[in-house]
């Protein structure tokens, strides 16, 4: 079943947010400063194309440095990947069929707009 979501998803916005992060990491690795971001970018570009059976866990007091981070990814451009997953999320929500994909949407919203808050399981 995760395989036929995971094909579905694809079609439903996956693919779109994917080269979204693969974009930004690419920004991002241009320079030396920016390779952090740009590591995180490519791994969750991964977790994208393949969301169903992935889990994520927040760890909370994981130190100043991943609030610091977040707060540059925030500032350079993670909200606008944020506000994908949100728009794809409300328009696969409108039907009854593609809620699921819409809440794979809103998981990885969260996931977009604090990257360096997140473990993928």
């Amino acid at each position: 079943m995760k395989i036929i979501g995971n094909l579905i998803w694809l079609i439903f916005g996956g693919f779109i947010t994917a080269i979204e992060y693969l974009l930004a990491g690419i920004f991002y690795c241009i320079t030396i400063i920016g390779i952090p971001w740009g590591l995180q970018c490519f791994k969750y570009a991964a977790v994208v194309l393949w969301p169903f059976g992935t889990e994520l866990s927040y760890k909370p007091n994981d130190g100043c440095l991943n609030l610091l981070l977040n707060i540059v990814w925030i500032l350079l451009g993670g909200w606008s990947i944020c506000l994908t997953h949100i728009f794809f999320g409300i328009l696969l929500s409108i039907t009854i069929i593609g809620i699921p994909w819409g809440r794979q949407h809103f998981k990885l919203a969260r996931l977009a707009i604090l990257p360096f808050s997140y473990d993928i399981n």
